[in-house]
């Protein structure tokens, strides 16, 4: 009888734990990602696609959108759990009038990705020819918005800011002649800037202050984070081993450039030249100081946040 007992209790172990296993493996989040196709909005996917949220028991319903405004509303909204690439200006301007969302993580903190460009053969050769010229930024609030009101205090040019979307609708706008000076972030048109059809005229990294500043957060939806933060936490632990393993192995650059669907000597330069590892470590978060006065001047906040409510928005790294 003893025996049949303890046969019952250790089966009961067994399938209990089977049963928290595959209840574990069960455990989704919705991520909301901007610009598909560029590298560090691939983290969630590739890693998947590589069984590294597997392994944490997490399946991602990975969806893209047009830019940071529209995934940072599929957050507030609840629609999505995590948003990845979404400005500073817009976070801190939503945190400040009540919106529920946190930041647990940066996606990409410096400024050499974002890179501007005219067609081959515009009169525009230098900064200095941007004096009244249409230049393109993605939407308000963005970090390509950021940048282009930057650009204009950094070379002392007075020129007209353009919201242009998507850095495909951008090129179309360019390449129309409806705008005179685009943006990208690559790898889009980078083979285009590498044959001549396009140049460049400047980058993000070429304001000094833009070079350790946070550009864009990953956000939380807050009641969804506060409900099941170990999930939030387990999927930060497997994207951390999803950034080693795209700069670590040969493979991340291939699969990244089957999914973006470009050459692979391309998709090797996003890490190589755009996107260094250190500005896409998720818990670099810097530079808040200066990016809270510029979206007080830019009118997205009222003041600057106060520490303790910085200490509600920001939860990096979260526990």
């Amino acid at each position: 009888m003893l025996w049949t007992s303890l046969r019952l209790a250790v089966l009961t172990v067994v399938l209990a734990g089977g049963l928290n296993s595959a209840a574990r493996a069960q455990d989704k989040l919705r991520i909301a990602s901007g610009l598909a196709g560029t590298w560090e909005n691939s983290f969630s996917e590739l890693g998947q696609n590589a069984g590294f949220f597997k392994k944490y028991g997490l399946v991602l319903d990975i969806f893209y959108t047009q830019g940071a405004g529209e995934t940072q509303q599929t957050v507030i909204s609840g629609s999505a759990d995590i948003g990845t690439g979404i400005g500073t200006f817009n976070t801190f301007g939503a945190f400040a009038k009540g919106a529920p969302i946190r930041v647990i993580g940066a996606t990409h903190t410096g400024a050499r990705d974002l890179t501007w460009y005219v067609p081959a053969n515009s009169p525009i050769k230098d900064k200095s020819d941007l004096a009244g010229k249409t230049v393109a930024y993605s939407t308000a609030g963005s970090s390509t918005f950021a940048a282009v009101q930057a650009f204009q205090k950094e070379f002392g040019v007075t020129f007209k800011p353009v919201a242009t979307g998507s850095p495909s609708s951008t090129l179309t706008q360019v390449m129309s002649g409806q705008i005179d000076v685009g943006w990208t972030s690559p790898p889009f048109a980078v083979d285009q800037l590498q044959d001549g059809r396009l140049r460049q005229i400047m980058r993000a990294s070429d304001v000094p202050a833009l070079r350790n500043q946070t550009a864009r957060f990953m956000t939380a939806n807050a009641p969804a984070l506060e409900a099941r933060r170990p999930l939030f936490v387990r999927y930060l632990q497997a994207y951390r081993e999803v950034v080693d393993w795209m700069y670590a192995d040969p493979a991340g650059v291939k699969a990244f450039a089957a999914w973006a669907h470009i050459p692979e000597p391309i998709a090797k330069l996003a890490p190589e030249d755009y996107y260094p590892k250190q500005n896409v470590l998720v818990d670099r978060i810097e530079g808040l100081d200066a990016a809270m006065a510029d979206a007080v001047t830019f009118k997205y906040i009222a003041r600057p946040l106060t520490k303790d409510e910085l200490a509600t928005l920001i939860q990096v790294p979260l526990k």
